[in-house]
């Protein structure tokens, strides 16, 4: 059975970004995150000797996303330039490694992944999702798992796989109910607000006693803690709205993702210009000498 992992582009860039020093070439081009990037695709075909890596970009703002919430993702800080001028580079370093990489203007990479994810489950493909996005775990299941990058400020934890059974020793719910956890607690990262005061716990034993958000929604006036008796009801729009926003969209096609062979002339002399050396020699070691 063939096996492909599917890289949330920007979520891996950021960490390649922050997880090494700021590196750059003789005449002051940042390359800190290209060093980082092509040792973490490196670690992952030896992690788990994938016969496809694909990589999904962001292009755009979501307009999905900020139909629904004009302010999705607005507290976030301006991506640093020294990242701004490398990710060109990323997704050009990428190519030639064979990784098909795809993005769509308007369409959020997770929608993009999620529908590869779904379209090759139903082929009968083992799927491994890279990404420490949480929106993510609610692709989880049958040959579908979710890979976890080394936390940035622990990395001593290590890359940390995901099965149905992570997903409930992570969240406290199964992968069908991520969606429904989410929206109870929001994502401060992407600017969701949640049910104030409802964490994790509370979230995950209500999901559990009623099943869903819709059926703890009906059951308000039986909740416990009795502070939310009132406060769930009155939050309803919000809290469908949430739900929403971080429930995938898996009805795109983002056709063959088959890998392409390694442009190796094209590999060696990028990595050369960029004074990768190392990189360079180590790419001759894992792919030979034939230069395509």
């Amino acid at each position: 059975m063939p096996k492909f992992l599917l890289v949330d582009g920007y979520n891996l860039t950021f960490r390649s970004y922050y997880a090494l020093p700021d590196l750059t070439r003789s005449d002051g081009l940042p390359t800190g995150a290209l060093h980082g990037w092509i040792k973490a695709m490196w670690k992952l075909e030896d992690l788990e000797q994938p016969d496809v890596i694909a990589v999904f970009f962001d292009e755009g703002g979501s307009d999905r996303h900020l139909a629904i919430l004009p302010d999705y993702k607005a507290n976030r800080d301006e991506t640093p330039e020294a990242l701004v001028q490398q990710v060109p580079l990323i997704r050009q370093l990428t190519e030639m490694l064979g990784y098909p990489v795809r993005s769509q203007m308007g369409i959020e990479a997770d929608d993009l992944i999620g529908s590869a994810a779904r379209i090759l489950a139903e082929q009968g493909h083992e799927v491994v999702i890279v990404s420490a996005d949480k929106d993510l775990a609610q692709c989880v299941g049958g040959t579908v798992s979710q890979l976890l990058p080394a936390p940035t400020a622990n990395p001593r934890i290590g890359w940390r796989k995901l099965d149905t059974v992570g997903v409930i020793e992570k969240f406290g719910v199964g992968p069908e109910l991520v969606p429904d956890y989410l929206a109870l607690i929001g994502d401060t990262s992407d600017n969701i607000p949640g049910l104030k005061g409802c964490g994790p716990k509370t979230a995950s034993k209500w999901l559990n006693e009623f099943g869903s958000l819709e059926n703890t929604i009906a059951n308000a006036a039986d909740i416990k803690p009795p502070r939310f008796r009132e406060q769930l009801p009155a939050n309803v729009e919000n809290l469908r709205r949430n739900v929403k926003l971080v429930t995938l969209d898996t009805s795109f096609d983002c056709g063959d993702l088959s890998r392409a062979p390694v442009e190796m002339r094209k590999l060696v002399d990028f990595l050369e210009s960029m004074e990768m050396k190392q990189s360079a020699d180590q790419a001759y070691e894992r792919y030979g000498l034939g230069l395509g």
